[in-house]
């Protein structure tokens, strides 16, 4: 058989036209060769290099791949253009048809049926789990990768978390999301929290994992962080598994990604980027846990951004004093669980609420520096010991916790002859605008609140008006020494008077 001519068909023991093993095999060297040109080398060994020909007859080649994922993708992405390039090779073909093979065995030979394996199933029957597990269809090493991404803390569940008035809407997402029905429709696909560190946005992706797993045992959840992502990837690439990195990824229900601000890389991206949209296509829900709002992801392009905001964006905020209190007493209780002399009032508890404006973790570090002092000196303590311990802590977070967007509002407004209703109206005259922006531009700079609170406390408007105030602000400075002379004066009067 000459390389340019179409492979024969000959006939089988059933009187149909079946292709012999060998001529079906040469034949199908070249449509791999020609593939190969075609996408290049990457694409190729990626999407094709585990697929083998298994029969033709009656116009219908078939071929199998070891994962459903790459089934589902060929056929979605090449098959217009793998039926092309076959019909080239295989006279009077009509249709390539792409099955699983069962993972570990030997490719079928060409005259067995071309019955496909079927996908996981949902089950009706009461006895029988409500998602079929996916583990068996796997590759060795992409359960191993699983089971080390999935490792989390299990203190940290729905039970343990304190809700308030700055992380009530998260917390309400993150339960929508956990306690969701499998193969029910998904509400709001992904969920996006973002929020500064230690305010809770691992603890609520931990609790959700946590929550599925008590309550829907065979929907599998997947814990990872960005790092893990990218580690994870850099080994399949090193060691050419991309497809099991892959194959991970398409077996899990809930897809729930950590720290994602710091996902680096255009493969990297391009591939998280990949397997996000093949879930949400299916209907898998995707949670990503971030320090910044999506239109802050300056790293990840703006096709990425924008699948991120189609989904459900919350942020946690700082807590208010009521709720660092309450975090306050729960941390008590559990200190006084490991050691019984650990005597703290609530006269304390409500100087370290005042003094620290941080997150959880803050608070807590701040009640163990009070215990640790008590323990090692030996005496009770009092409120101006506690304050005394509290002093470098406190200092650390005062710079922008003492500052208030109000004494912004006003010593801006005071400079420019603005008042605080014309700040915070929707007027659009060019004496309220630019104030208006250089007041968000500072509520950014000197206090620790989120571009949509700063966009609340302005009037309602959006975060990404906020982030458009701060970037123009951020320009005309460069090029207005005047503005940037203004700006510094600001600064100083807000410190001084705040």
């Amino acid at each position: 058989m000459n390389m340019g001519g179409q492979a024969k068909v000959q006939a089988g023991e059933d009187g149909k036209g079946a292709m012999a093993t060998a001529a079906l095999r040469e034949s199908w060297t070249r449509v791999a060769q020609r593939l190969r040109a075609e996408l290049g080398d990457d694409l190729f060994t990626s999407w094709f290099g585990r697929m083998e020909p298994e029969s033709c007859a009656e116009g219908v080649l078939v071929a199998s791949v070891p994962t459903r994922f790459l089934k589902s993708w060929i056929e979605n992405h090449y098959i217009a253009k793998l039926t092309k390039l076959a019909s080239a090779e295989f006279a009077g073909l009509k249709l390539v048809q792409v099955r699983v093979r069962v993972q570990g065995a030997a490719a079928q030979s060409p005259a067995v049926s071309r019955s496909v394996v079927p996908p996981p199933r949902l089950s009706g029957s009461g006895d029988a789990p409500a998602l079929q597990p996916m583990g068996s269809f796997l590759p060795q090493a992409a359960e191993a990768a699983l089971a080390r991404a999935t490792v989390i803390d299990e203190t940290q569940t729905f039970d343990s978390f304190m809700v308030g008035q700055s992380n009530q809407l998260a917390h309400a997402a993150a339960m929508r999301v956990a306690n969701g029905p499998a193969g029910a429709p998904v509400g709001f696909n992904p969920l996006y929290i973002h929020a500064g560190a230690g305010l809770g946005k691992t603890h609520l992706l931990y609790a959700v994992a946590q929550r599925i797993r008590d309550t829907q045992p065979m929907r599998k959840v997947m814990v990872m962080t960005a790092e893990r992502f990218m580690y994870t990837f850099i080994q399949a690439v090193r060691q050419r598994d991309t497809l099991s990195f892959k194959d991970q990824f398409q077996s899990v229900d809930v897809l729930l990604i950590d720290d994602f601000q710091f996902l680096q890389g255009k493969a990297i991206q391009q591939e998280f980027c990949h397997a996000f949209n093949s879930l949400v296509d299916q209907r898998r829900q995707v949670v990503v846990a971030a320090d910044v709002p999506p239109a802050q992801l300056d790293t990840v392009d703006q096709r990425m951004r924008s699948r991120l905001m189609g989904g459900l964006v919350v942020d946690i905020e700082a807590p208010d004093m009521a709720l660092r209190r309450k975090i306050l007493s729960i941390r008590r209780d559990l200190l006084a669980a490991r050691d019984p002399g650990a005597a703290i009032s609530d006269d304390i508890l409500d100087l370290v609420a005042e003094r620290i404006s941080g997150g959880g973790r803050e608070l807590e570090g701040a009640l163990n520096r009070i215990a640790a002092f008590q323990q090692f000196n030996s005496q009770p303590i009092t409120l101006d010991l506690a304050s005394m311990v509290l002093r470098d802590a406190a200092s650390q977070g005062q710079d922008q916790g003492r500052i208030k967007i109000d004494d912004i509002l006003k010593v801006v407004g005071r400079h420019y002859n603005v008042s605080k209703n014309d700040l915070l109206s929707p007027r659009r005259a060019r004496n309220v605008v630019v104030p208006r922006q250089i007041g968000m531009y500072l509520a950014k700079k000197l206090t620790s609140r989120s571009l949509p609170e700063i966009g609340r406390r302005f009037g309602g408007r959006d975060h990404s008006t906020v982030l458009h105030a701060v970037r123009k602000i951020d320009d005309l400075m460069r090029a207005d020494e005047k503005l940037a002379k203004d700006l510094t004066q600001l600064i100083r009067l807000i410190e001084q008077g705040a």
